[in-house]
Order: structure tokens, then C-alpha cells, then sequence
């Protein structure tokens, strides 16, 4: 009985060219959002960190008195004018209410207590102001520091609170 050949039939030259060229594009695709993301992976890392040194400054800044002649707990009210900057020659181990933070600027951050781990290429500076009347005080009656937090890769956060006479 005679053989019967089948015609096997492969894929053509056209076919195969066609068939690397939309994989090369696939690929491309994926290798460019790839780069985008891993480009971006400290972001997240250094908002976090930014983040937990705002509430570091704002906290301790906040847990100091009004106002130098405040008295310990803030009875009775000081009732003067409101005052900004240090008061003599302080240091920021001794500073004892909150505008003696003022134009404070710390590269690389640091606690009261000393210097902190894992910060590097952060800076933060602060700034306190009068602002009673943003507040619906008397302008004497309250301070508005700000924390600005300077992360590695130049962006910058802003961290804002309003400390009250009382």
C-alpha cells in the first residue's frame, strides 16, 4: 500500500517576525512600568519617616508651657503680650515653652534627648508665630508653630499646630 504523505505545514517567516515584534512591544511595556515603579519606592518610605518626625517636633514642642512666665499646669493664664525666641542664652535641652523653638533648624534631626537613627538627609526647621485671631482668640492667646520636614529626595512637608494660653 502506497504511503500517504500529509503535508505538514510549519509557520512562516511573516508569522514568526510578526510574532517578536508584538512581544517586544509587550515587553517594553512591562519593563517601562516596571522602572516607573521601582523608581518611586522610597516615596513611600521617606512620607512615612517624614511623617513620624513631624509628630516627634510637634509633640515635644507642644508638651512645653505657653509662655516663659507661664506657670507650671498654666494656672493662672499668662496674661502679657505674646513673645517669640529664645529667652537668654538656651539651648534646646533646656527650652522649657514653645516659641523658644522658634527658627529652630536641625540637619539631621535630632530629639531633645540627642540624635536619632535612620534620618539621614532629613532636615527639619520650625517656626513659631502669634496667632490668636486665626484661631478666634485675642492675638496674644495662642501660637501657631509650624514643623517643616525636608525629606532626602526634596520633597518637603509641612506639619502645623496651634498651641493655646492655658
Amino acid at each position: 500500500m502506497p504511503a500517504v504523505r500529509r503535508a505538514v505545514r510549519g509557520a512562516t517567516l511573516v508569522e514568526l517576525v510578526i510574532t517578536i515584534v508584538i512581544i517586544s512591544i509587550a515587553i517594553a511595556g512591562v519593563v517601562g512600568a516596571f522602572a516607573l515603579i521601582s523608581g518611586r519606592s522610597a516615596d513611600p518610605l521617606n512620607e512615612t519617616r517624614a511623617v513620624a518626625l513631624g509628630q516627634l517636633y510637634v509633640d515635644e514642642i507642644l508638651s512645653k508651657k505657653y509662655d516663659e512666665q507661664t506657670p507650671q499646669g498654666g494656672v493662672p493664664r499668662y496674661t502679657g503680650a505674646c513673645t517669640i525666641g529664645a529667652d537668654g542664652a538656651e539651648t534646646r535641652a533646656s527650652f522649657d515653652d514653645v516659641d523658644d523653638y522658634d527658627g529652630l533648624s536641625d540637619a539631621p534631626p535630632a530629639s531633645a534627648l540627642g540624635g536619632i537613627s535612620g534620618y539621614a538627609g532629613f532636615s527639619v526647621d520650625v517656626s513659631v508665630t502669634c496667632a490668636g485671631t486665626e484661631v478666634g482668640l485675642p492675638a496674644s492667646q495662642a501660637k501657631r508653630i509650624d514643623v517643616l520636614v525636608s525629606a532626602p529626595d526634596d520633597r518637603r512637608f509641612v506639619f502645623s499646630a496651634y498651641r493655646a494660653n492655658f
